[in-house]
């Protein structure tokens, strides 16, 4: 679907709510050190498409989005009360897994860093200048 100003306004709102209603309203366990990474408003502004991501593994990240789910209608009416829309999108809730990738990218670098020092160039020899002898 095609992005507008208007849609990217409204997903950034729709983020920026949603991250402080988490942290204000939400008192769900399974949601602690969850970050929402994104939000995509779609161009008809029926389904709004949450990124999140959280420190775990595959267990960690289902446990979260069950969490989501269960939030998931408080969610929606305290970002009704944020937002002034016609109607509120639907929540669909996904896994942002850039982070972790960039995280295992990171790890990789540094294991190859450790395997394979980098060493400085050694001097390069400098042949004498036209009537001096060389050292």
């Amino acid at each position: 679907m095609k992005s507008t100003p208007r849609t990217r306004k409204l997903s950034e709102a729709v983020r920026e709510s949603l991250a402080t209603i988490l942290i204000e309203e939400v008192q769900d366990p399974r949601l602690e050190m969850v970050t929402i990474t994104g939000a995509s408003v779609s161009s008809d502004m029926r389904y709004a498409d949450i990124y999140v991501t959280t420190h775990g593994d595959e267990e960690r990240y289902a446990e979260m989005l069950q969490g989501l789910e269960s939030a998931k209608g408080r969610m929606r009416v305290a970002l009704g009360e944020r937002v002034s829309m016609k109607f509120m999108p639907a929540l669909r809730f996904h896994v942002d897994t850039s982070v972790d990738a960039g995280q295992r990218m990171a790890v990789a670098l540094r294991e190859e860093a450790e395997r394979r020092p980098i060493t400085p160039d050694p001097e390069p020899e400098t042949e004498p200048a036209e009537g001096e002898e060389p050292a």
